[in-house]
C-alpha cells in the first residue's frame, strides 16, 4: 500500500488538493459551460479530432488572477503559435500541493518565485478580442495531461 501511495504522489494524484479562488469576481470557481465557441469541460470536443485538455474557470477580461494555494511559479507559457491570437498568448506554469499545472490566458506579474494562496499572480487577458462572445475564462491544464476537474 505504501508503494501505491508514493506512486500516486509521483503521478501528481494528490488526494485532498483543492484549488482556491482563481479569479476575482468568481469566488466559487464557477466553470465555463457552453457558448458559441464550444464547451469548457475536460475532454470536450475541439474540432473533429482533438479534445479539450483542460478545465475552463470563468474570469472576466482584465480581472485579477490569484494563486489557488501556495505555489511556485515555474515559467511563462506560450499558448499559441498563431499571431492572430497574440492578445491571449500568455500563461504560466505553477507547482503546489504536489501538482504541476498551467493557467492559460493570464498575463503573469512574474514568472518565478513563490506566491501565497490568494495573492495576485497576474491579470486575465482580453479573450473577447480574439473570441467575441466566448465566456471569458482561465484554462487550467495539468502538466501531465490528466483531468483537473477533481481538484475543483
Amino acid at each position: 500500500m505504501r508503494h501505491f501511495i508514493v506512486l500516486l504522489v509521483l503521478l501528481g494524484v494528490c488526494e485532498g488538493a483543492k484549488f482556491g479562488q482563481l479569479c476575482s469576481g468568481n469566488p466559487t470557481n464557477q466553470r465555463r459551460t457552453s457558448d458559441k465557441w464550444g464547451m469548457g469541460h475536460y475532454g470536450a470536443p475541439r474540432g473533429s479530432t482533438r479534445k479539450h485538455k483542460g478545465l475552463d474557470i470563468k474570469c472576466q477580461d482584465g480581472s485579477e488572477v490569484y494563486a489557488p494555494f501556495d505555489v511556485e511559479l515555474v515559467r511563462k507559457v506560450i499558448v499559441y503559435n498563431d499571431p492572430k491570437k497574440a492578445a491571449i498568448n500568455n500563461g504560466i506554469q505553477l507547482e503546489g500541493e504536489g501538482l504541476c499545472f498551467k493557467l492559460f490566458y493570464v498575463k503573469p506579474d512574474k514568472t518565478s518565485g513563490r506566491v501565497k494562496k490568494g495573492k495576485k499572480i497576474g491579470v486575465m487577458l482580453q479573450m473577447q478580442k480574439v473570441y467575441p462572445g466566448i465566456t471569458s475564462h482561465v484554462h487550467v491544464q495539468m502538466c501531465d495531461g490528466t483531468n483537473p476537474t477533481p481538484y475543483f
